[in-house]
């Protein structure tokens, strides 16, 4: 329940606080009075947006801050889920800067205007003249049907199985397309797969056929340079391993005189060892060497193939050839997966179909139930109401989709008197009508609902006399479950609160202000005469203002 309400710097109002009770609460006041402003108050804290517009004194920040009661109504799981601080008084402030920036904190933690609106949800109903059209609107409807079925559980099972269904049809309508892309492209790619693979192709191999047909290529200009490096190497009388023999011969005999002369033999020792295995390397060369033009012709006809599919891929080496096999493999495997996977989903969907259809019926099942019920209780609330011919029919129809509440379609049919036929709601029940009517409902759903506060907008618009007082009756019964707040321009419901509240504008200095007012027992006394009678106040207007309050 709200216990306070604490208003500085917010349209006509500079500063305002004010506590409330758990029972029914009266606001009166004249047309502009500053009504409209205190709800405007309640709807920023509750996660309306604002502008720079909201601010008495533009130089100033505008602070709205709410106590709630709410330990009757186990939201702790709520602020668990969002991280918020629970308190059994839980406080809400809104701050609006003069930047046009907006702030909003939980229990003096920063949250978002959803989280804000989300928390409302569970905390204030404010109930205004236009939302008595709410009552046309087939999801409130479903919305009252379900409160009197009670199947809450049902509702979380199939929200939450509805979720599981649409989750899996969107990654299968992913997947049917990704397979659709991939069916297109997948021919191409198998002729591109068995085109690498038929090349036979292995990390590094172009360089070495490329070594060997430079070799096949050139056999006898390689053949004729080997044969005259040997010619020149081995010639016996003047051939370089001759006269390195002959060098060392010579150091040998002058080596033992100087380290010099012994550092320079050894020098040339190791020469004559190391070109004679040159020579020797020259000898097995020459002899490998084979005129072989097949061997040319098949490694000529590879290496084409190696050029043509790197032009082809527009890559230079084999190993990117490789990587491009092996990418085009995964996708031909990928397509195989991603068939398994489809199947996979659609097997998942039709279980969830099953689930939701299971729920679906249990739903439409207890709705069915809850007809009689709910039309009896609002039929009887609408004949202490001046309507006691009011008949309903709810028509509930099948749907073939899923919607976010069950698979089923609901029309409220309506008919005021004897005699006639039903109609839709919304086109047959008149202004007043449609009030009561919705005080009805909202009667009734105090009794199913956790709601703890509800604030009526002139809901008595339309009525008056007889009518009005029972009005007041319902909304004093209903005090009883949840606090209740009615705006009334009727002395008849003015008269049955346990507090009774006046807004009214004053002059402080240039400028004009909103005040709240709790009025005393007299204050009561002469605002109800006013009501009744203007601001000339008679004598009989006081009595009978008495005699309502009594």
């Amino acid at each position: 329940m709200l216990i306070s309400l604490s208003i500085k710097n917010f349209a006509l109002i500079e500063q305002l606080e004010m506590n409330f009770s758990d029972q029914l609460s009266i606001i009166t006041g004249e047309t502009g009075a500053g009504k409209s402003i205190l709800l405007g108050a309640l709807g920023l804290v509750l996660g309306k947006r604002a502008d720079l517009t909201s601010l008495k004194d533009k130089e100033q920040k505008c602070v709205i801050e709410a106590h709630f009661q709410i330990n009757k109504y186990n939201l702790q799981a709520f602020f668990e889920d969002n991280d918020l601080d629970y308190e059994d008084t839980t406080i809400i402030r809104r701050e609006i800067l003069p930047s046009g920036k907006s702030r909003a904190f939980v229990n003096d933690s920063p949250v978002n205007l959803t989280e804000l609106q989300d928390l409302s949800d569970f905390l204030l109903d404010i109930h205004s003249q236009h939302q008595t059209q709410e009552l046309s609107n087939e999801e409130y409807q479903i919305r009252i049907l379900d409160a009197v079925a009670g199947h809450q559980d049902n509702l979380d099972a199939y929200e939450l199985q509805l979720s599981h269904y649409k989750s899996a049809k969107s990654e299968l309508k992913k997947l049917l397309a990704e397979k659709e892309s991939l069916a297109k492209e997948q021919d191409y790619n198998s002729f591109l797969l068995e085109e690498l693979l038929s090349a036979h192709l292995k990390p590094g191999e172009q360089s070495e056929l490329e070594s060997v047909f430079e070799k096949l290529n050139n056999v006898e200009f390689i053949k004729e340079n080997l044969d005259k490096s040997l010619a020149i190497s081995n010639e016996e009388q003047m051939g370089i391993i001759q006269n390195l023999k002959e060098v060392k011969a010579s150091l040998q005999k002058i080596a033992n005189i100087s380290p010099d002369f012994n550092g320079l033999f050894e020098r040339v020792s190791s020469v004559l060892i190391e070109f004679d295995d040159i020579s020797n390397e020259l000898q097995q060369q020459a002899e490998k060497l084979v005129n072989d033009p097949e061997k040319l012709e098949l490694v000529n006809q590879k290496l084409q193939v190696i050029y043509s599919l790197q032009k082809k891929h527009q890559v230079d080496s084999v190993e990117e050839l490789l990587e491009i096999q092996n990418d085009l493999d995964g996708k031909l495997v990928l397509a195989g997966d991603l068939e398994s996977h489809i199947q996979r989903l659609e097997g998942q969907i039709s279980e969830n179909t099953g689930k939701l259809d299971a729920i679906a019926a249990e739903i439409t099942q207890n709705r069915n139930k809850a007809v009689p019920v709910l039309i009896g209780k609002i039929t009887e609330i609408l004949s202490q109401l001046g309507m006691p011919n009011a008949r309903f029919q709810f028509e509930i129809k099948p749907l073939e989709n899923y919607t976010p509440t069950g698979k089923d379609e609901i029309q409220l049919l309506f008919s005021a008197n004897k005699g006639t036929d039903f109609g839709l709601l919304k086109k047959v029940a008149s202004g007043g009508e449609m009030s009561r009517i919705m005080l009805a409902v909202k009667a009734v759903l105090a009794n199913y609902s956790k709601l703890p506060t509800i604030i009526f907008d002139e809901i008595d618009t339309g009525v008056s006399g007889e009518i009005a007082h029972k009005m007041g009756d319902i909304m004093k019964q209903m005090s009883g479950q949840m606090q209740v707040f009615a705006i009334t321009h009727l002395p008849q419901i003015a008269a049955k609160g346990h507090q009774h509240y006046k807004v009214f504008k004053s002059i402080q200095g240039e400028t004009t202000v909103s005040e709240l007012k709790l009025l005393s027992q007299n204050e009561r006394v002469v605002e109800i005469a006013e009501m009744l009678s203007g601001k000339d106040i008679s004598d009989s207007a006081l009595n009978h203002a008495k005699a309502l309050l009594n």
